[in-house]
Order: C-alpha cells, then structure tokens, then sequence
C-alpha cells in the first residue's frame, strides 16, 4: 500500500506540478530547509560591499552554499551563515558580518536563530570577528554609531 502511495504521490506531483504536495513530514524536511536557505540567499545576496561598488554574490563574498537551515522546532529556525572575506586581511569583515545580521533581522519572514561567521581560515583574525558579530550587545552598540549605523543603511538598502 505505502508504494502504491509513494507512486500515486510521485505521478500527481509531476502531472499537477505541485512537488511535495503529497510527501509526508520527514520526506519534505530536506525541500523546507533548502527553499528557506534560498530564501536567505536571496535575501543577503544583494547586499552591498562597504567599499566596492559590487554586491557581496558579485564578489563570492556569499554563495547559495555559504547558507544553511536547521529546524529547531515547528516554527523555529537556526539560519548559519559562512562568508568569505576577499582577502585575508579584509578590514571590514566585522562590518560585512553586521550587514548580514541587519539584513536578515529585518527581512527573514520566519522565526529564526541567526550564526553568522567567517568560513574557516579565510581571514586572519576570523575567531574574534565571529565573536563580535554574534554578540547582541556588541551588535546593539555597533548600530548606535550613526556613522555606522548609516553604511550599514547604504550596504542593505535594495538596488532599484
């Protein structure tokens, strides 16, 4: 019986169009997660540089494989983000790391816990930049400046 299920789920989906209308629970889990990451992706992948005229997709800085999505309850999400710098030494990774966090605070249209790191060995002092950028008070302080607070405002704003 469940094959004739799974077959009958198979065929409706193609003929309808409507995949995973009919998969049940842990069979869709893995579709949810990757439709949320895409949904992060596009989110943050037209945020400004601080400093070039680019988008961070434009200079890889963020890739769809940089953004993962775990389940932490029905309605609760744990969103992991992985950036690469452009270089080693990017002075302003802190304030990239910040732009995302903004972003997505504002954006993401479900419940989420938010990570947002360097991916490994991609920056010389990546272990502190994460510290900082996942310290709500350092966050809160960060977005006090108005200095900052306005690039900040600059890298997020949507392109026309």
């Amino acid at each position: 019986m469940e094959r004739v299920f799974g077959l009958l789920s198979w065929t409706l989906s193609r003929v309808l169009g409507l995949p995973g209308l009919f998969e049940q629970g842990a069979a869709r889990q893995p579709r949810i997660m990757e439709e949320k990451a895409l949904e992060v992706y596009d989110l943050i992948r037209t945020i400004r540089d601080p400093e070039k005229p680019n988008t961070l997709e434009e200079l890889e800085v963020v890739t769809e494989s940089c953004v993962e999505v775990q389940e932490l309850s029905e309605d609760d999400y744990l969103v992991i983000i992985r950036f690469t710098p452009t270089v080693p030494h990017c002075s302003l990774a802190t304030l990239i790391g910040l732009c995302l966090r903004v972003k997505l605070q504002r954006c993401l249209p479900f419940k989420h816990k938010l990570e947002i790191y360097i991916s490994e060995g991609t920056h010389s002092t990546e272990e502190d930049i994460n510290k900082q950028i996942n310290d709500k008070e350092r966050v809160a302080a960060a977005m006090e400046n108005p200095s900052l607070r306005e690039i900040v405002e600059q890298c997020v704003l949507e392109p026309d």
